[in-house]
């Protein structure tokens, strides 16, 4: 109880010194510094968190078997050509930690690297993706100079235009420096770069605080001149990245320097003598947002995830760990956030982030940002390059990004064993310009994915009217036994069409959200999704396959449908009339499931009474409506192997959750009636013939 009281009585007085600081005036730079200065010295002061909720640990979700398996949306390497030239400089940070040192063999055991706390890591509640596991490159180790080549060569394919490496000196003794002379002897190198030094204490906490420190800083003037020369080489190199002709050398936390416009005057000054010239020095964002003239510096660069406030989510994560004392936050507000930011009247090169969690770092007490995915990182990195920077001379295109190879942190764009090149193929798309190829079919342009598992029902729907219009691009998935079969089937309708296999897994739906992704990738927009519904546990089984296919794709109706997408940009999803239910209502079995998708997901909408579903999974659906869905790239082990189920698989509770994601997403749902413009019953009351209400 007293413990209980004096938590409340410490969440009260920080909520109030909170609520002061917020509305009390002042520029944000001071606002930022007196921030982090509370943080280092009153850190025991902060409250509790919000605390997760207790799972069911016989039901817990989370990977039993193996840790790296391709989830939803995996891609693998697919070098394609960038557009020339192209429309910014990008411009990763590099962390040159993964070769084992004397200083961390006696630190952290021998031979440690950062490889050891990535694959140690547990996911703590239910949908935490952890550990997250290397792809291609493998758990490499820097000493070997091929994978340095190896990283410039993936980096340039994807439209990497530089890396930042981190540099870590400290009064004279510099640590993890071996592969960064590596790259500078080795002239097959090509890929710019240039050098971010991280100013920091090295501490146990790996949050550079001053306490338990492993190593610090030894500021003074003396100092400022052994660093300058000791990086001069670095400065040299042709390759050395640089502003308006200027070698660009980077500062993480000029705040942390005595007299920074005293170091950047005295490293100006030796550059000039020493035959480097002029330079132009930055700092990052990470801790506060001054004007790099109070540094003495000559532009600053943006540092998501710091510096920014997303809503906190950890109450709504079912805990897998009882004793998680982490936090959970939105990583679509912190991306929303930084978009919208306008750039200041100094100079800023923007940021862009492709998630974080550093739960490896922090077992049990990491922060993890939810939500990012490799989509809405193209969406961002594309806005601030078009949006944020369309105005701006040639010379402030430079865009950095957060992370190259943060592994213990979860900024990562190096290819993974979960998504592959996912994220390095959202680098380069973000750098070309969108395209819809579908609008060269016509006005009507539309996919119609088919799932084939009654081989026996394909050919009733190949017949149907909607793919007799040249306009459409035919998908059917099926199971590895019967590929022959369906392509058999085709072959006697002499009817093309894109053929996908995949194991019987997740019924139609983990086949169709397969699909459905790449063709959103494509640029496709429409898509009609049917399958070879029988339903044997129903006498009548054929004739809701046959009554979904009517007021979806016959002749009356499949024409008005699509017109309906093409003037009603708004438009998410049409459903056949009299198979739009209420979730609510027919939740039985799948509520765990809906539930754990809801939070997953990240919807903001509740499931109310309103809330409807697409009875049988046929629909048509503008793709861009189902982003929610697409983008948590599920996990295909969370879909139940086949075994004849009735109900209540992870499969069923998705296909309640199509509407929910469209209307998240900002668009609405109809009624195939209701998109033709005729009349037609828009809900089947108490007497649904095909399913049971709770």
């Amino acid at each position: 109880m007293t413990s209980r009281l004096n938590e409340g009585l410490r969440t009260l007085l920080f909520n109030s010194l909170r609520a002061a600081f917020r509305i009390t005036p002042m520029p944000e730079r001071v606002r930022d510094r007196l921030r982090q200065s509370y943080l280092e010295r009153f850190a025991d002061t902060l409250p509790q968190g919000p605390r997760g909720k207790q799972g069911d640990a016989t039901g817990e979700r989370r990977a039993r078997v193996r840790a790296d398996v391709p989830a939803i949306g995996w891609l693998p390497r697919r070098p394609a050509a960038l557009p020339s030239p192209l429309p910014a400089t990008l411009v990763a940070f590099y962390l040159p930690q993964f070769h084992a040192i004397p200083e961390n063999d006696a630190w952290w055991g021998s031979g440690f690297t950062e490889w050891r706390n990535v694959s140690r890591a547990l996911p703590q509640f239910e949908g935490h993706v952890q550990p997250r596991l290397p792809g291609d490159l493998g758990f490499y180790d820097l000493r070997n100079p091929q994978v340095m080549r190896d990283q410039a060569t993936l980096a340039r394919e994807y439209g990497i235009g530089a890396f930042c490496f981190y540099y870590y000196w400290f009064g004279g003794k510099t640590l993890l420096e071996a592969p960064l002379q590596q790259w500078l002897d080795d002239e097959s190198i090509d890929l710019p770069f240039c050098l971010c030094w991280a100013n920091e204490n090295w501490s146990r906490r790996w949050d550079g605080r001053a306490d338990d420190i492993l190593i610090g800083q030894q500021h003074s003037a003396e100092d400022d001149l052994a660093f300058i020369a000791h990086v001069a080489p670095y400065l040299r190199d042709r390759r050395y990245l640089r502003v308006d002709g200027k070698p660009l050398l980077l500062v993480y936390r000029p705040g942390l320097l005595p007299e920074p416009r005293a170091t950047a005057a005295r490293w100006r000054t030796w550059c000039r003598e020493n035959g480097i010239g002029e330079i132009h020095i930055a700092y990052t964002q990470s801790f506060d947002r001054a004007d790099p003239a109070d540094y003495g510096f000559d532009a600053a660069v943006e540092f998501p995830p710091n510096l920014a406030t997303p809503t906190n989510v950890t109450a709504d994560q079912s805990l897998v760990n009882p004793g998680y004392r982490g936090q959970v936050l939105d990583w679509r507000e912190l991306a929303d956030d930084y978009r919208r930011r306008p750039l200041p009247e100094y100079r800023l090169f923007p940021g862009v982030n492709c998630g974080w969690d550093n739960e490896a770092r922090r077992s049990g007490a990491g922060r993890t940002y939810l939500h990012a995915a490799p989509r809405r990182y193209r969406d961002w990195l594309r806005d601030t390059i078009e949006r944020r920077l369309g105005d701006r001379a040639a010379s402030d295109l430079l865009v950095f990004v957060n992370a190259w190879n943060e592994w213990a942190e979860g900024a990562v764009l190096e290819p993974d064993a979960r998504l592959g090149h996912a994220w390095l193929q959202a680098t380069h798309d973000a750098l070309r310009p969108s395209s819809r190829p579908a609008l060269l079919r016509g006005p009507r342009a539309a996919c119609v994915v088919i799932h084939a598992w009654y081989v026996e029902a394909l050919d009733e729907l190949l017949s149907t009217p909607v793919l007799a219009d040249p306009a459409i691009r035919l998908i059917v998935t099926t199971s590895p036994d019967r590929e022959r079969a369906v392509r058999a089937a085709l072959a006697a309708r002499d009817r093309h069409a894109e053929v996908e296999v995949f194991e019987n897994r997740g019924r139609d739906i983990l086949p169709f959200l397969h699909v459905a992704g790449r063709l959103l990738d494509e640029g496709e927009e429409i898509v009609l999704k049917l399958h070879t519904k029988r339903s044997v546990h129903l006498d009548d089984g054929h004739l809701w396959r046959e009554e979904l296919l009517q007021r979806l794709a016959s002749a009356s109706r499949h024409e008005a449908i699509r017109d309906a997408f093409a003037t009603d940009a708004k438009l998410g999803l049409v459903a056949p009339e009299g198979h739009l239910l209420a979730v609510q209502s027919y939740l039985g079995a799948n509520r765990p499931h809906v539930d754990y998708l809801h939070t997953r997901l990240g919807l903001r909408r509740p499931l109310d009474g309103e809330t409807t579903f697409p009875s049988g999974s046929m629909f048509w659906a503008r793709l861009d409506a189902l982003r929610p869905l697409l983008d948590a790239h599920l996990d295909t082990w969370e879909f139940e192997g086949e075994a004849g189920q009735i109900d209540g698989t992870f499969a069923h509770a998705v296909e309640r959750m199509f509407a929910a994601c469209v209307e998240d997403a900002g668009f609405r749902v109809a009624t195939a009636a209701q998109a033709c413009g005729v009349a037609g019953e828009t809900a089947p009351g108490e007497a649904y013939p095909y399913a049971r209400r709770n």
